[in-house]
């Protein structure tokens, strides 16, 4: 029998999501190319980025201060990307994390990928 999973209660909760996250996507054939190849991210500075945003959702730092949409808007992505990112990411949290928490990081996430998904609709 194992033993039940922790919630997201810290920093390096955060650390661990968000870098599993990233190691799912750069391994992923859809999202990987869109990361890499188009939007050429450096990883060194995006990852120190994310544990600032998902804290400050998640842990209520306050510690994001950037505006995610801008970057995003100019992607060539559509709802098929947007589905595996929220799938990959849901997978990632219920590999290592188990309650109130961690349902909230995957409510966010769903609303994130909507909302994003949703301005593309309206920019186009």
């Amino acid at each position: 029998m194992s033993s039940p999973r922790p919630d997201i209660a810290t920093e390096n909760d955060i650390k661990l999501l968000v870098d599993s996250f990233y190691d799912k996507v750069n391994a992923d054939d859809l999202l990987s190319p869109i990361f890499n190849t188009l939007a050429k991210v450096d990883w060194k500075k995006h990852l120190p980025t994310m544990y600032l945003f998902w804290s400050s959702i998640l842990l209520k730092t306050n510690s994001y201060r950037d505006q995610p949409w801008p970057k995003h808007a100019v992607l060539p992505v559509d709802a098929a990307h947007f589905h595996r990112w929220l799938t990959l990411f849901k997978a990632t949290v219920d590999e290592h994390f188990s309650g109130p928490k961690s349902v909230e990081a995957k409510n966010a996430a769903a609303s994130i990928a909507d909302t994003f998904q949703n301005r593309r609709q309206l920019f186009r």
